[in-house]
């Protein structure tokens, strides 16, 4: 999980781009840190996916077998 200390550097240096611009090195640091959390936030949301159980109306597992697999692959809804 990204520092909440790199969060506020991000939007720091987002503000100081709006009013001052950056010098080549904040744009550098900029970059580093927004390709930081984006890999932190591809991660979650595919954990995320990756946990989710698909159930229709009538109860029915109805997760794609895709899905499935990967989840069996990790233990995931004791899949068998």
């Amino acid at each position: 999980m990204i520092s909440d200390e790199k969060i506020a550097r991000i939007n720091q240096l987002a503000k100081k781009k709006k009013t001052d611009g950056l010098t080549p090195e904040e744009v550098k640091e900029q970059k580093h840190l927004r390709e930081e959390y984006l890999a932190e936030f591809r991660t979650g949301m595919r954990h995320h996916i990756e946990g989710m159980k698909i159930v229709d109306p009538a109860g029915k597992d109805v997760t794609p077998e895709k899905l499935k697999q990967i989840q069996k692959e990790k233990g995931l809804h004791h899949r068998k």
